[in-house]
């Protein structure tokens, strides 16, 4: 009996001090720097700038708040999805983006005058360099709303072009 009562308090002992130690450290991801991009959050309508509709993206929260999914589905049948993180450790935000035409984009950046802003360069098959800019700034409003403008310059920024604008409603 006194073995059971000495393993039982031995046990109370641990828990007693390891509850301190979870009540010190603070969830993962709770940081406002995880938060910057949640104005993104819902399912939205998204329309061209002619007003056509362009298709509806669904943006998730996931892992305990510690990213985001993007699944979008464009009026024409296309798709993709998108993982969004920000990276405590080195400071950007990340996005890695995989569309059903075979694009696939690590993007990199962060919060720049209250809209979140991600880029990367691509080189293609003839070594043609591309800088991809992404831009989503919210818009307010009830509905919500948010507009996206994605950027594509050939020479790796040299010469501009659009690739993508649309305006989110619903959130």
């Amino acid at each position: 009996m006194k073995r059971a009562s000495s393993v039982l308090g031995v046990i109370a002992l641990v828990i007693s001090m390891a509850a301190p130690l979870a009540a010190q450290s603070p969830p993962a991801c709770t940081g406002a720097e995880h938060r910057q991009f949640d104005f993104w959050l819902g399912e939205w309508n998204v329309t061209l700038p002619n007003g056509r509709p362009a298709g509806t993206n669904s943006i998730q929260s996931i892992n305990a708040g510690c990213g985001l999914r993007e699944e979008w589905k464009g009026a024409g049948g296309s798709t993709g999805t998108s993982l969004n993180a920000f990276d405590p450790t080195s400071g950007p935000w990340h996005q890695t983006w995989v569309g059903s035409d075979g694009t696939v984009l690590f993007l990199d950046g962060g919060l720049r005058d209250g809209a979140i802003e991600v880029s990367a360069v691509t080189t293609g098959a003839n070594g043609a360099k591309t800088l991809h800019r992404i831009r989503w700034t919210p818009l307010g409003g009830t509905p919500a709303a948010v507009r996206q403008l994605w950027e594509s310059s050939a020479g790796g920024g040299e010469t501009g072009g659009g690739a993508f604008g649309g305006e989110y409603e619903g959130g």
